[in-house]
């Protein structure tokens, strides 16, 4: 096997990586499934490598290296893609999270990090989806309730209720947003508002029909109560009409110029939020928040998914407890980006025993603040909080931590795990040699 190969199967030769799946999917009923072993083997090699499930599966069974490194024989087949997407969500995101613990730990007994110093970060894992409008989303929703509703009428449910598909319409309005932002004029946001309000319309109609299918199919589920195929399709149904009365709402509250709390921007990612940024190439950034705790030797000891938009002075406190936890001692100095700063954090750090606190302040400054983070330690520890950022890079261009292929929290916190195990593992090899 190639040397890096060679190093990394040293470090996952351990049972400590296959015990947190023993003991949740440990079964003797049913076929036999693909070895968590080999599991974890192609997982590393698809994200270090950057492969898509079927390329994962093609080089495998074209490379007697990586065969042996998966412990699959020359004779034996590669798992199917879809398999491996399946124990992927089958597997989870605690079974990711002890498996990273896991590492660290063996990171701490090889002295490769010791905890003492502790800096926090957070990004933007970019959700899969298009970039939202009100228009586009609106076409979205009456798209899937139409497949839905067909769908629901080929099982044999309200086979006689009346539905139009309108996705013709709608469409042609979309293109004539499309021509009255070629004028450039100053009218053109008002004649788009006006245009998505009779797409709205039009989304609403087939809102108030798809209510007479779902009443008539579920009729139908109480005369047959053994039938199973309609009662999936049916809750399905009621999902896609409550999130395209959220959108009519949501299109006309953004018409008015009214906040809009929780905003939605993806029939097909319905957990993704914007994420304001303020950057130079971008201002907005639609996905999920992704908080990072990164200690000495840059290695990332703990992370977590968040939904929204939370401030990161929220997020400090339970990222140091975690931290605390896991060590068994708080770190001896912590530094963040001004984002994270606030009195009570900071107070928070000096009583549980951080002797250096590296918080910027935020707003103005009093002389004696100023003074205070002048010390060449607090500009040392700025400077090493710095590089973060090269950390984050690093993982946004090298192991998938830009886009997320997922869709949803729980799968996206899959996709961010698999990335970070990865990034540790190649970084505690380099560590190590």
């Amino acid at each position: 096997m190639p040397e890096e190969l060679a190093e990394v199967d040293r470090w996952l030769n351990d049972d400590r990586f296959l015990e947190p799946y023993r003991q949740r999917f440990a079964t003797k009923v049913g076929r036999p499934t693909v070895p968590v072993e080999t599991y974890i083997r192609l997982m590393y090699l698809k994200v270090r490598y950057q492969l898509g499930y079927e390329t994962l599966v093609q080089e495998v069974s074209d490379s007697i290296s990586w065969r042996r490194f998966c412990f699959i024989p020359l004779d034996a087949k590669v798992p199917h893609p879809t398999t491996l997407v399946k124990l992927t969500l089958k597997y989870g995101t605690e079974t990711l999270t002890e498996s990273n613990f896991v590492l660290i730990q063996k990171a701490r007994e090889r002295k490769l990090v010791r905890g003492r110093k502790l800096q926090l970060d957070t990004t933007v894992v970019t959700a899969d989806v298009h970039y939202p409008t009100d228009a586009s989303l609106l076409a979205d929703a009456n798209r899937v309730i139409e497949r839905r509703v067909r769908k629901l009428k080929s099982a044999g449910g309200a086979i006689r209720t009346k539905f139009r598909n309108r996705n013709r319409s709608i469409k042609k309005k979309i293109f004539g947003i499309t021509r009255v932002l070629r004028k450039r004029t100053g009218q053109a946001r008002d004649e788009v508002r006006k245009i998505t309000g009779q797409i709205a319309d039009t989304v609403y109609e087939t809102v108030v029909q798809g209510h007479k299918v779902l009443t008539n199919v579920k009729h139908k589920i109480w005369r047959i109560q053994n039938d199973k195929s309609l009662r999936p399709l049916a809750v399905k149904l009621r999902e896609d009409l409550d999130l395209a009365e959220r959108l009519i709402k949501q299109s006309e509250m953004a018409t008015q110029k009214e906040y809009i709390p929780d905003r939605v921007i993806s029939v097909f990612d319905r957990e993704a939020r914007p994420i304001p940024r303020g950057k130079h190439n971008t201002d907005t950034e639609f996905g999920y928040k992704v908080l990072l705790t990164e200690s000495e030797n840059k290695l990332i000891t703990d992370y977590e998914v968040l939904k929204g938009n939370p401030s990161d002075d929220t997020l400090l406190k339970p990222a140091v407890t975690r931290h605390q936890q896991r060590f068994g001692k708080a770190p001896g100095a912590v530094a963040t980006d001004r984002g994270f700063s606030s009195k009570s954090n900071e107070e928070f750090l000096l009583s549980i025993g951080v002797q250096r606190v590296s918080l910027p302040k935020k707003g103005k400054k009093t002389a004696d603040r100023t003074q205070h983070e002048q010390q060449p330690w607090f500009r040392r520890l700025q400077r090493w909080r710095a590089g973060g950022e090269a950390t984050i890079s690093l993982l946004k261009r090298k192991y998938g931590l830009g886009r997320s292929r997922f869709r949803g929290q729980s799968r996206v916190t899959c996709w961010v795990g698999l990335s970070i195990f990865t990034y540790n593992l190649t970084r505690v090899v380099r560590l190590s040699g």
